[in-house]
């Protein structure tokens, strides 16, 4: 069995068919979030060790860690700061070094910028996951060299220089080209992780069956280990979680051995809370003067004002269970371990009191 080998310090995550699925936590991750780079301008990684914080207690067994910001602050004073290749190295060691501080588990190092690439290989305690190659002759070239010279994994997307193909055929020959060129640094297939590319099922009616099919021809033809952006098949659309929640398990029952995600439901915002208050006061209900948010919010089923696992989390852990990866279902048990709800408590099954009942 084919099995990626990723390790900290003193913690080792393996990716692999006989496996549980592998979740890479891709929070920490500066595009498109104006806050945190605008923290990470100023040199506070206040949401940087929070975001690691609950990933890991989420489920995350790998973070991810891109150094993609934008200065703009900076970028005003000094050019430089518009150069991708100057600011990413030095901001990716600092990340490493902040994360590895507060977390022991192995790191995805994630960036276009091969500087980038490389400070962070140079900053990471273990063996990290390197995100990634592609099929582009010029990325090849650029990044092959590093996996050899570190001997770490690597993740391969399945585009090249013609751009991202909507022809499956296309995109499993690009991963075959990026595994055969690999081989000629002596990178092993067990060390490639490709990512098969998901497609948005709103703008592509077969984007789920094209995934499920390749990941199947990646694990039986080229013997390697696949990973996805696992959000992208939902994109655009409503209730992205319960299309999520059913791709998950449908990769995983297809081959798929990991995935880069958010691992964490987001908390209740006070925003959402205090809407929630005014609807059920205008409804008439008098809620209790002293009544805190968190009672609040898991009465009236709006979620937490804590991070906690998501949903995902939940089908990919019942996944687990269902194809074995979880002897006996202890990871399973031990994930349901959870306070009741309020107004549930010593309910049996369904949330009825004392459970169902035989007939004598």
């Amino acid at each position: 069995m084919t099995k990626t080998i990723v390790e900290s310090k003193t913690k080792t995550a393996v990716i692999g068919f006989d496996q549980p699925f592998c979740v890479i936590g891709e929070r920490i991750n500066p595009t498109g979030r104006k806050k945190l780079a605008l923290e990470l301008e100023q040199d506070d990684f206040t949401t940087v060790e929070a975001d690691a914080i609950a990933q890991v207690a989420a489920g995350a067994t790998v973070l991810d860690i891109n150094s993609g910001a934008v200065f703009a602050n900076k970028m005003a004073e000094d050019p430089r700061y518009a150069d991708n290749n100057f600011v990413e190295p030095p901001l990716m060691k600092a990340l490493i070094e902040r994360v590895q501080s507060i977390v022991d588990v192995p790191l995805c190092i994630d960036s276009s910028v091969p500087g980038a690439l490389e400070s962070g290989l140079a900053a990471c305690e273990g063996r990290p996951l390197l995100n990634s190659v592609t099929g582009e002759e010029e990325r090849l070239e650029m990044v092959l060299p590093l996996v050899a010279k570190y001997n770490v994994p690597v993740v391969a997307i399945s585009n090249d220089d013609t751009g991202i193909s909507e022809d499956p055929d296309v995109r499993f020959a690009v991963a075959k080209k990026i595994v055969e060129r690999a081989a000629d640094f002596g990178i092993k297939p067990h060390d490639i992780v490709v990512d098969p590319l998901v497609m948005p099922i709103g703008a592509m009616a077969t984007a789920g069956q094209q995934v499920f099919t390749l990941v199947r021809r990646l694990r039986e033809e080229l013997g390697v280990n696949t990973t996805c952006g696992a959000s992208n098949i939902s994109f655009g659309l409503p209730n992205r979680h319960g299309i999520n929640n059913a791709f998950l398990p449908m990769a995983m029952g297809a081959g798929m051995t990991s995935a880069i995600m958010n691992p964490v439901a987001l908390p209740v915002n006070q925003t959402k809370i205090a809407e929630k208050k005014a609807e059920i006061e205008a409804s008439g209900i008098i809620l209790p003067a002293d009544i805190d948010d968190e009672t609040f919010v898991q009465l009236f089923g709006l979620g937490s004002t804590l991070p906690r696992a998501g949903k995902e989390m939940e089908a990919i852990r019942a996944a687990n269970f269902l194809t074995n990866n979880d002897p006996h279902g202890s990871a399973w048990i031990e994930f349901n371990k959870t306070a009741p709800k309020a107004g549930h408590e010593g309910r049996g099954r369904a949330g009825r009191t004392g459970g169902r009942r035989r007939r004598a």
